[in-house]
């Protein structure tokens, strides 16, 4: 019995992929071999790129208080050590983002490593 391409399921199949390749540049949205071939690239790299989005923001948070801590007059690395030996139990996130907002908040946080450290 020879192969069905006409019917309703492979129909419905083709509109689903075309519908999520809609917006794609040339024939990647248009023909459908193509087009499937482009949503399972755009499918493999999103997957991929949820877990990259986790090393990117975290790297985005040392840079911020690396560059806050110099500011203050410190490194980056005596803070977090600092940190851990004053048992500051602060996440790089929250601390990236009180010394985005809110200075003042960050500089008593270095104060206390110093005074530990000294």
């Amino acid at each position: 019995m020879p192969r069905a391409t006409t019917g309703r399921v492979h129909r419905k199949r083709s509109k689903k992929i075309l519908k999520d390749t809609k917006g794609y540049i040339g024939a990647r949205s248009t023909i459908f071999r193509t087009a499937k071939d482009a949503r399972r690239r755009a499918l493999q790299n999103s997957y991929i790129d949820r877990r990259r989005k986790k090393r990117d923001f975290r790297a985005l948070w040392i840079v911020r208080i690396g560059a806050a801590a110099r500011l203050c007059g410190i490194s980056y690395s005596r803070l977090i050590s600092g940190m851990i030996a004053a048992n500051i139990e602060i996440n790089r996130k929250m601390l990236a983002d009180l010394a985005v907002h809110d200075m003042n908040a960050f500089q008593k946080i270095v104060d206390k490593v110093k005074e530990k450290a000294a």
